[in-house]
């Protein structure tokens, strides 16, 4: 199964065929174009760590209580299938109704219990929803979601720590992560058994094992000088 933006999907490992640093140009340097990193609050939370954030309340939409969502379930619609939804201090839970879609990739309208005015649905703004992770299908071997890799520890064989991990994404060559470093920019690491080796989910960590190169820090540009001419 490929894996998607979304909190709620799964992200395999590829083969044993690794991808080299001169395979498909990897951006290094910021933010990815459309690709949304995944939300979600740390790790060490116990509470949200059995939870999966499936969406995010957006700006009200109508008079009648009805707001904008972002899912990131694979299907936008799925999201109201998981039951009634919490929020991240697990302290109201929402049961979702979609009644349609609104523009943007996974933005959905919908009605939310004991939401009936639009004040009440704009005090919601910027709401994480979370379904229990019970709720969620079992992985198969090799399958993880994307919850449980995003802030897990990136360490090289040596256990020479390498930053965390803070995306994945599949731009159709497969799927990669993105790690942060205290140094330099972030990373894009092939997601395949020759590149990540060990992905140790109990212990919070990964093992990254890149291709010659790939966690070079990019080359500076250098600028030439030009002397005007004398007067």
């Amino acid at each position: 199964m490929t894996f998607s933006r979304h909190s709620g999907d799964r992200a395999q490992r590829g083969g044993a065929e690794p991808m080299n640093a001169d395979g498909p140009q990897m951006a290094t340097d910021g933010v990815h174009g459309s690709r949304a990193r995944a939300l979600g609050p740390p790790r060490d939370d116990d509470r949200v760590r059995d939870r999966v954030c499936m969406g995010v309340i957006g700006a009200p939409h109508g008079v009648r209580g009805a707001v904008r969502i972002k899912s990131f379930t694979a299907a936008p619609e799925a999201i109201a299938a998981y039951g009634a939804l919490e929020d991240e201090g697990g302290e109201r839970r929402f049961t979702l109704r979609v009644i349609g879609t609104a523009k943007g990739d996974g933005m959905l309208i919908a009605t939310l219990s004991g939401v009936a005015d639009r004040d009440r649905a704009e005090a919601l703004r910027g709401l994480r929803l979370y379904a229990p992770r019970d709720a969620l299908p079992a992985t198969a071997e090799d399958e993880f979601y994307h919850a449980d890799l995003v802030g897990l520890l990136a360490v090289l064989p040596d256990d020479t720590p390498v930053g965390r991990v803070i995306a994945v994404h599949d731009f159709g060559a497969g799927d990669v992560i993105e790690i942060a470093r205290a140094a330099g920019p972030p990373v894009l690491v092939p997601f395949t058994r020759a590149t990540v080796p060990v992905v140790d989910i109990a212990a919070g960590r990964i093992v990254v094992d890149p291709p010659a190169g790939l966690l070079d820090a990019p080359r500076e540009r250098v600028t030439e000088s030009v002397e005007e001419p004398a007067a």
